[in-house]
């Protein structure tokens, strides 16, 4: 009776260098992330330094700011913000949040509208329409002024909110119509089915689906659109000559003299005047970044 052999599992060998490039690989991948920490940090110094400085120079005097430029103050003049709020600022910043409140809502909500027609119908002309909306992005609003002025002022909207509020929704709209539309792509078309099969209406779908999915969007389009409508310039200045109806960076303006600038008062002014913006970012950071990083998926 003959023994047979015992034959032995087969176990592959080993790559020798498999570990070796995967380890170097992990290498290069640890070593470049203190570069990108360090890149992210020098950026933030740079962009956080000269908001940092308005407010320290804003707690200073006149004389304090041009001998210690760079230093903390040697007093504090907490008084210079109530200064700057009583010589308008208060009046300017109202003026501000009204024309920038309407200039978001008629934006958005127009911008949602066109988004969802160009994202899920299909008519004549719709390709027009989108090119139409792509052109407008090509348009800047210095080579408009001389007809805009001669349309606001047959329309009887001169030194009114209006004035301000009809041109900055007009020249956002193409962009934020674009950036809606691309987020209005990737939401399920079984969604939109699933809801005309329960009877639902286009306007319900609208309202119900496309505006409660499309919320960071939403918000990412408004504060885009503040953002450009509360720093705003040329317009304030060429469309509003009343007093009562003139924005914080117009009304910034009054605050410099021929002979003496108390430059306390202005900082503090600029202050009050970016802070809004600032706060409004950082508490829709998150849903900024959703909205960018969906608009993003489809064009």
């Amino acid at each position: 009776m003959m023994l047979s052999e015992k034959t032995e599992p087969f176990v592959p060998e080993a790559e020798p260098n498999r570990g070796v490039k995967t380890g170097s690989r992990r290498k290069k991948r640890h070593a470049g992330v203190p570069a990108v920490y360090l890149y992210l940090l020098l950026y933030t110094a740079a962009v956080s330094y000269p908001l940092l400085w308005m407010v320290m120079s804003s707690l200073k005097s006149s004389d304090d700011i041009f001998e210690h430029s760079w230093s903390l103050p040697k007093e504090w003049h907490f008084e210079n913000y109530a200064a700057a709020w009583n010589q308008g600022i208060s009046a300017y910043f109202m003026n501000s949040v009204i024309v920038t409140f309407l200039t978001c809502v008629i934006t958005v909500f127009v911008s949602a509208w066109a988004a969802y027609g160009l994202a899920w119908f299909e008519f004549k002309g719709k390709t027009a329409v989108f090119i139409l909306c792509l052109g407008g992005l090509m348009l800047t609003p210095q080579i408009s002024i001389v007809p805009l002025y001669s349309i606001i002022q047959s329309l009887g909207l001169y030194n009114t909110y209006w004035a301000l509020i009809l041109p900055y929704a007009a020249y956002r709209i193409p962009f934020t119509v674009i950036l809606i539309r691309s987020y209005f792509l990737s939401i399920p078309k079984e969604l939109e089915e699933a809801a005309y099969i329960d009877g639902c209406t286009s306007f319900g779908v609208f309202f119900k689906i496309f505006l409660p999915m499309g919320l960071p969007i939403m918000l990412t389009s408004g504060i885009l659109t503040a953002y450009h409508t509360w720093n705003e310039f040329m317009f304030a200045i060429i469309f509003i000559d009343d007093e009562n109806f003139k924005t914080i960076p117009a009304g910034l303006m009054q605050f410099r003299d021929a002979l003496s600038t108390d430059w306390g008062v202005l900082l503090a002014g600029l202050t009050i005047s970016a802070a809004p913006i600032v706060i409004l970012f950082l508490f829709m950071q998150k849903y900024f970044v959703r909205g960018i990083a969906g608009g993003s998926i489809k064009g």
